[in-house]
């Protein structure tokens, strides 16, 4: 059982990763600024942060074995992350990453496609920098988990396809993975690292 810190556990993907560590018997601290949804649960600590007050950030955190950070990146950069994590002590990170860095089948970045919707740009641009500054991260033991080009709400099947790098779409030619799903094999990661220092995606 591992002490789990999850950044943003309020939000559609945060709290399914809430809920799989749940169920699978760790401990989790919920940081928000209001987790006042979340109410009253065992294995639960709840701490109404701003996780852009750093020294705020690193209490929240310290004493965890993993964080995982699944806040967006237009209002937390890797800057805000990195730093208070690595103040608390706490050498592992998880983030819930974004598709648009990832390749499609000629090399190029799903972002610099033709048909990528403005209006996800600036996320997908800040998520792509965020994969960047932990590459450039000497110190701690992080994993960038990029979901499919959908990222949904639906049922958690427990059936699904890794890959590395590149965009995986499914035999019916759809990308895409429920926030279920997603969070079985983020949760997977932290209780079997096999992705250290590296970015991998999932998808059906």
């Amino acid at each position: 059982m591992s002490n789990i810190a999850i950044i943003g556990a309020t939000g559609r993907a945060g709290s399914q990763l809430l809920e799989e560590a749940l169920r699978r018997g760790h401990s989790v601290t919920a940081i928000a600024r209001d987790t006042s949804k979340i109410g009253q649960r065992a294995g639960v600590t709840c701490k109404n942060v701003d996780a852009l007050d750093a020294s705020a950030l690193q209490a929240a955190v310290a004493g965890h074995d993993v964080v995982i950070s699944a806040a967006h990146f237009t209002t937390l950069p890797a800057s805000a992350v990195i730093g208070p994590v690595k103040n608390a002590g706490v050498k592992r990170l998880l983030v819930v990453g974004g598709a648009g860095s990832l390749l499609l089948p000629d090399g190029t970045r799903v972002i610099d496609s033709k048909g990528f919707p403005e209006e996800y740009k600036t996320e997908a641009s800040a998520g792509a920098q965020f994969l960047e500054n932990l590459r450039q991260e000497k110190e701690l033991d992080w994993t960038f988990l990029s979901p499919s080009a959908e990222f949904v709400e639906g049922e958690r099947t427990g059936a699904f396809r890794t890959g590395q790098d590149d965009l995986l779409v499914s035999s019916a030619g759809r990308s895409w993975i429920t926030f279920a799903d997603y969070a079985i094999a983020l949760i997977d990661e932290t209780e079997k690292p096999a992705h250290q220092r590296q970015r991998f995606t999932v998808g059906y």
